[in-house]
């Protein structure tokens, strides 16, 4: 996917300033709308990221087959349906076949999907095939628990409140054993 164009989303936050009412003309927001473009620009990254070159080949050998988990990965994105923040923790676990990814790399994963205009049940389902794809894993579990602005600062304006999704592929489906290590392990 191309580059956004920054100059085009700095005119049309511009105009956006203007309807709210705002002058984009002062002191304030004379730099806003490069500074939002950028920002948005940052935060969509995820789209001109593949997951391929997000891996970058850290695969590893691994003699047996075990379970890994890597909990609290922060992530941030946007909602798709407000343009408006969630962020959270992302727990992932998978038990490996013989290979185990680098460990930054499932981090990286979880940024590179959180990084697009999603939904929270989109994103952990992204997140588990992903993990499923480049582990030939036995079985994979993801659980995501996010607080979204959009709930907090206009609608209901239920600030304590958290989401909590999961997604379990595989023997974490399958085993009820499994999966309830891995959920006993992630909290």
């Amino acid at each position: 996917m191309k580059q956004p164009d920054e100059r085009r989303i700095a005119a049309l936050v511009g105009e956006l300033l203007k309807e709210l009412g705002e002058d984009p003309s002062r002191d304030g927001l004379r730099k806003t709308p490069a500074r939002v473009a950028r920002s948005l620009a940052f935060l969509t990254r995820g789209y001109r990221q593949g997951l391929k070159k997000v891996v970058n080949g850290a695969k590893f050998a691994s003699g047996t087959n075990h379970m890994v988990v890597l909990k609290d990965i922060e992530l941030y994105s946007l909602c798709e349906h407000h343009l408006l923040p969630f962020y959270g923790r992302c727990a992932i676990g998978y038990i490996s076949t013989g290979q185990v990814l680098g460990v930054s790399k499932l981090a990286r994963i979880v940024d590179m999907f959180a990084r697009r205009l999603q939904i929270q049940e989109r994103l952990t389902e992204e997140i588990a095939n992903a993990v499923m794809a480049e582990t030939c894993a036995e079985g994979v579990g993801v659980v995501i628990r996010a607080k979204h602005l959009c709930m907090m600062m206009r609608g209901v304006e239920k600030q304590n409140s958290e989401m909590t999704t999961s997604v379990v592929l595989g023997s974490f489906r399958a085993d009820e054993k499994v999966r309830q290590e891995f959920l006993s392990l992630v909290g």
